[in-house]
């Protein structure tokens, strides 16, 4: 991005002549759309809030929220434009989707959906995962497409025989828009494995999982059942008619936009904090927290922790993958804000986080004896199907709010570090790791913790807040630039066109931060026993009951 800001005339007149790009991601709580100048320069936001709901022990999304939300959405940033600028935009330069990646949507040869959309939240996937595994030799997370799809054929569930397609989140909103049943090859590695030297699915791990299959039924090919892969900058298609009435009801929005490849949130951190290349990573943390570190070579053995994906390009990533994230960090921030307005304060959101995330600075590194589980959902690192988010303390523990703070913190960043540790028991070398998302917007605080915990400098750029959406926002423009006769590969137009004036903020971990929460961590991992017994403990009560 470059550093001089652009006039109000200027973004106007990109806008009126669609020198623009849109990027559209769907979060776990949040879809967010990010309007950009083709030099990454966020010029419009908007937003709509969701949640998955529980229904029948499974986490999902129905369809009808995914239109509704995509349709406030868009709405809510031309609501943006129109206020900022004073138009009301019929066109884009470019348009791409992103999604939280994973999980499970399948569909019938009408294209009507069979069952509900399963999230990555969901982990009854256990023996399916693991006897792919397995077969395979190659990790397969439980949140996976592919495990979800085997573990329906194990529980032969009613609606396998009529499955003709399937896809994610991404890929489900993007057929919407342009009726291709297509992936980006990052989102493609989460629902089956990816070989790099192909950038497509490994076909060798494919007839192993169609033999395996033929032992129980007869079924289709399973490459026949996914999306077609495409790596970043490929075309992907065009909005249609149907799409442009779909995302915007209105009619104001005009057919024919070039679209990116569809993308899983994962990839769009990675684009997002520039870290696509061998030797960099990132982190993003939202409703879930992970990890992506480029490889340099395979990893020499396999590790339930470590999942195998790609960056948008193909290249071979190791990932950190942390069903739980940020949500129970809201939650207590959203009590905190509340006890203030009841006291008489009227007070923003950001105004409790930048107070609750600076208080956490002055805490213990240890946490004083606290301890914050943030599992409202299963953990597969820490090997728990359920999950219970818990407060603890011992007796003789100091109960404060730097304390507490710096608990629920890093407690975030608990089950991610376990994971890097065995990322770094492989030898992976790290440069540094770039951050995003909400929690790094107060400056210096989760970056700091953030660094202690991995043990390895941190760096945030200016889009740190922006995340996803904007990581996807830069993918259509990329994909327009290389329609139009582009040669750059992705890092080089990252580097030179996006970050080439970034700002960018590094921390380096400070030895008594990493001994705080080495500390930390160990009365973390000490603890998980807390966790399984409140676990077996309210099952047992409503088995009961």
């Amino acid at each position: 991005m470059t550093t001089a800001s652009p006039s109000v005339e200027q973004i106007r007149a990109a806008i009126e002549s669609g020198d623009t790009a849109l990027g559209i991601e769907l979060g776990s709580t949040r879809i967010k759309a990010s309007l950009i100048l083709t030099d990454g320069t966020p010029i419009a936001a908007g937003a709509h809030d969701w949640e998955n709901e529980f229904v029948d022990k499974r986490w999902t999304y129905s369809l009808e929220s995914v239109e509704r939300g995509m349709q406030d959405a868009y709405a809510s940033l031309v609501t943006d434009i129109e206020s900022q600028y004073g138009v009301r935009p019929a066109t884009f330069g470019a348009l791409g989707v992103s999604a939280m990646m994973h999980g499970y949507l399948a569909f019938n040869a009408d294209n009507e959906l069979l069952v509900p959309f399963r999230t990555w939240r969901n982990t009854s996937t256990g023996p399916a995962a693991a006897e792919l595994s397995e077969l395979l030799n190659y990790n397969i997370p439980l949140r996976w497409s592919v495990a979800h799809w085997y573990q329906a054929i194990l529980e032969e569930e009613a609606h396998v025989p009529e499955i003709a397609f399937l896809t994610t989140l991404a890929g489900y909103v993007h057929y919407k828009l342009t009726g291709n049943k297509v992936l980006g090859v990052g989102d493609a590695s989460g629902m089956f494995p990816v070989d790099p030297a192909t950038r497509n699915y490994d076909v060798s791990l494919l007839e192993l999982v169609d033999q395996r299959v033929a032992t129980r039924r007869q079924s289709p090919a399973l490459a026949d059942l996914l999306p077609t892969v495409l790596v970043a900058g490929q075309d992907a298609g065009r909005l249609t008619e149907a799409g442009a009435a779909w995302l915007d009801p209105t009619g104001t929005l005009t057919p024919g936009i070039i679209t990116a490849p569809p993308e899983g949130d994962a990839g769009t951190g990675m684009v997002a904090t520039n870290a696509v290349a061998p030797r960099t990573g990132n982190v993003s943390a939202g409703t879930s927290i992970f990890s992506m570190v480029v490889l340099e070579q395979p990893l020499a053995s396999r590790h339930h922790e470590l999942d195998l994906v790609t960056t948008p390009v193909g290249d071979l990533v190791a990932m950190v993958h942390c069903n739980n994230g940020a949500s129970e960090l809201n939650a207590w921030a959203g009590v905190f804000g509340e006890y203030a307005k009841a006291l008489g304060f009227d007070i923003s959101p950001d105004q409790v986080f930048e107070a609750f995330f600076r208080a956490a600075l002055a805490g213990e590194a240890d946490g004083g004896g606290l301890l914050g589980y943030n599992y409202l959902s299963g953990e597969p690192i820490t090997g728990l199907e359920e999950g219970r988010p818990l407060f603890v303390r011992t007796p003789d523990s100091t109960l404060n709010l730097p304390n507490f703070a710096r608990t629920q913190i890093n407690g975030a960043f608990a089950t991610l570090a376990l994971g890097m540790k065995v990322l770094a028991g492989e030898g992976v070398a790290i440069e540094n790791m770039f951050a995003h998302g909400g929690m790094f917007r107060t400056a210096g605080v989760a970056q700091r913790l953030l660094a202690a915990a991995i043990n390895a400098p941190v760096s945030v750029g200016h889009t740190a807040g922006e995340g996803g959406a904007w990581g996807i926002a830069v993918l259509s423009a990329f994909t327009k630039a290389r329609a139009a006769g582009l040669e750059a590969d992705l890092f080089e137009y990252l580097t030179s066109t996006i970050f080439a004036s970034a700002e960018i903020n590094t921390v380096t971990p400070a030895a008594t931060d990493v001994a705080g929460f080495a500390t930390y961590l160990e009365q973390y991992t000490a603890g998980l026993d807390i966790e399984r017994a409140a676990v077996t403990a309210l099952n047992t009560t409503i088995s009961q009951a």
